[in-house]
């Protein structure tokens, strides 16, 4: 649903998915994504993550799968992002995630796009890939400033759902959130204020002793730091 998302999934992804190509595009990218779209489109292969910048007006052929990782913010732009499979007579697949209280959204897809859907069984033997995710946060400062601008953006995106009847804030929990986004410390934000998370266990590490791994940001952190002092 944002840019910040994208950035991070796809950041992690790369860690994640060896011997595939994984490619990121989103609307703050301007200049650049012409030549992903296009590198994109010449591959046999491989993953884009991207936000509905992606969702119309473009053809990609062979497209396997369209994994919606978030429920987009109008019923149109769901049918728009299946669109992108299934191309010219192929056959293919698209998926939503959905949690449980927001299942009245298939109703309201059913009705408003005529749109049937198919329930899913979620997988059982499934990786559990956050404790790595923490690891590369840790490690590198970029990673875990993109994990943390990428759960704000997140909360701010689902609290401004077209269908707020359904995708209520006030229900989302936030520390479950949290360890999905494998993030090390809540963020401080407006949404958050004046709540507490029993359930979300921050890392004990001080995160602002982690370093980014590109020196030149380090050193111009640093130099921030100094002069904060």
């Amino acid at each position: 649903s944002t840019c910040a998302c994208v950035e991070y999934y796809g950041k992690a992804l790369e860690s994640f998915i060896k011997q595939v190509t994984i490619m990121s595009i989103h609307g703050k990218m301007k200049h650049k994504r012409n030549r992903i779209f296009t590198e994109f489109r010449k591959l046999p292969g491989g993953i884009l993550v991207c936000t509905d910048v992606m969702a119309r007006g473009i053809d990609i052929p062979e497209v396997h799968w369209v994994l919606q990782y978030d429920p987009p913010s109008s019923a149109s732009a769901f049918v728009h992002r299946c669109g992108r499979t299934a191309r010219i007579g192929n056959v293919g697949s698209a998926l939503v995630f959905l949690l449980p209280m927001e299942e009245s959204y298939i109703n309201f897809l059913s009705i408003n796009q005529k749109c049937p859907m198919q329930e899913m069984k979620p997988q059982t033997n499934v990786l559990d890939l956050l404790p790595k995710l923490q690891s590369m946060a840790l490690a590198d400062r970029a990673v875990f400033e993109k994990g943390m601008k990428a759960f704000v953006s997140y909360v701010q995106a689902y609290a401004k759902h077209e269908c707020n009847l359904i995708f209520r804030i006030k229900d989302l929990d936030f520390a479950s959130l949290a360890k999905g986004f494998a993030l090390l410390k809540m963020p401080k934000m407006p949404e958050l204020r004046g709540k507490c998370f029993p359930d979300f266990t921050p890392v004990t590490v001080n995160t602002d002793s982690i370093s980014f791994k590109d020196k030149n940001r380090e050193k111009q952190r640093q130099k921030q730091l100094e002069q904060q002092r």
